[in-house]
C-alpha cells in the first residue's frame, strides 16, 4: 500500500519523493529478482513441506534465501531512499550467504545431502546468486 495517494503520483505512477528503480537495466535486474524469487520459494516450500527431516539445514537456508529475495524484489518495485538503502543492505547479507554458504558446501558437502540456492554459489541456478547481489549493489550505488 503506497504512503502517498494518488492525487501525489508522477506521470509513470510511482509516489512523488520515490526514484524509480525499476528504469532501464533496473528492470532487467527486478525481472531476474523476480524469476530467482519464484525459484527460490517454490522449491523451498516444497523441500520443507515435504522432505524436512531429510535436510533441514539446506532447507531452512534455501527459505532464508527467498525471503531475501522477496524483500529485495519488493524494495526495487517500491523505490526511494529508503527502499533503495534496504536493498543495497539486503544484496550485501545476500552476497554475504552466497559466499559462506557456497564455500561451506564445498568444504563440508556432507552437511549438505541436498542443494540448496546459495549451494556451491549458485551452480544450480547457473551462478545467478552469486552474480545478481554484485550487479544489484552496483545499480543500487549507480540509482543514488
Amino acid at each position: 500500500m503506497p504512503d502517498t495517494d494518488s492525487a501525489t503520483a508522477d506521470t509513470a505512477g510511482a509516489p512523488v519523493g520515490h526514484e524509480r528503480l525499476v528504469s532501464g537495466p533496473g528492470l532487467l535486474l527486478v525481472w531476474l529478482y523476480g524469476v530467482i524469487t519464484v525459484g527460490a520459494v517454490s522449491r523451498s516450500a516444497y523441500q520443507i513441506s515435504t522432505e524436512f527431516d531429510r535436510a533441514p539445514l539446506p532447507y531452512s537456508l534455501s527459505a532464508l534465501a527467498a525471503l531475501v529475495y522477496v524483500f529485495i524484489t519488493y524494495s526495487l518495485v517500491r523505490g526511494g531512499e529508503t527502499a533503495r538503502k534496504a536493498a543495497r543492505l539486503c544484496c550485501a547479507a545476500e552476497l554475504t550467504g552466497v559466499l559462506v554458504v557456497g564455500t561451506w558446501t564445498l568444504l563440508r558437502p556432507e552437511a549438505f545431502p541436498d542443494s540448496t540456492v546459495w549451494s556451491q554459489f549458485g551452480m544450480g541456478y547457473l551462478f545467478i546468486p552469486v552474480i545478481l547481489p554484485i550487479t544489484g549493489m552496483l545499480w543500487l550505488r549507480v540509482k543514488r
